[in-house]
């Protein structure tokens, strides 16, 4: 794969399941009396701790795995089960339980700040995020391509927090017709990721191999 192929892969399939445009009516519905710079300052440290959880799963993933005896492949076919049925939630238009719950968006309502929970972590760093980044940093073939999978972490964290800023300046720019089209267009992106992510661990673990 090479280094152009690897990084879009990397940054559309990790953008399409933190999918923070879709987030974005938990969001503001989890901070309806916050001020916009209070939001403000929600969103960045939300952003950052979620960028630092990718960060370092995708680092110290692997040597995680091999303390607790659990091979690649069969964490990369596990992985692939859990993107896939969040993709087939988001193509029914709607955030995925392993995205974010009903009781999450009510406590952090109730909550004075959410930045670090639920906002951070799961609802920007959950259980599919992580799995995408484990599973694509095994992919990297070189420190290049490794380097690339760092930057496109950082990328999606910057581009939700830009997401999430416009939000909280109370910006309408998302139409709920405009957000069932694109919370569906990503679902099927991760349906194919997840579809291509189990192929890969069938290889892998040589299931079929005679």
């Amino acid at each position: 794969m090479s280094l152009l192929e690897y990084g879009l892969l990397a940054f559309s399939s990790l953008f399409a399941i933190v999918d923070p445009i879709a987030m974005v009516p938990a969001y503001l519905a989890m901070t309806p009396n916050d001020s916009p710079a209070a939001r403000l300052r929600m969103a960045r440290l939300a952003c950052i701790v979620a960028t630092g959880v990718l960060l370092l799963f995708t680092l110290a993933g692997s040597r995680i795995l091999s303390l607790v005896g659990v091979t690649m492949p069969a964490f990369q076919f596990a992985g692939s089960l859990l993107l896939l049925r969040i993709a087939f939630d988001m193509l029914y238009a709607k955030r995925s339980g392993a995205q974010e719950t009903e009781e999450e968006v009510a406590a952090g309502a109730m909550k004075d700040d959410i930045a670090i929970s639920p906002l951070g972590v799961p609802m920007l760093a959950g259980p599919g995020a992580i799995s995408t980044v484990l599973i694509l940093a095994t992919k990297a073939e070189g420190w290049a391509q490794y380097g690339l999978l760092i930057g496109s972490i950082v990328a999606v964290g910057a581009v939700s927090y830009i997401v999430l800023r416009v939000a909280a300046r109370g910006a309408v720019f998302l139409n709920p017709l405009v957000l069932k089209l694109v919370t569906r267009l990503m679902g099927l992106v991760i349906a194919a990721i997840a579809v291509q992510f189990a192929f890969n661990a069938i290889a892998a673990s040589h299931l079929f191999s005679q």
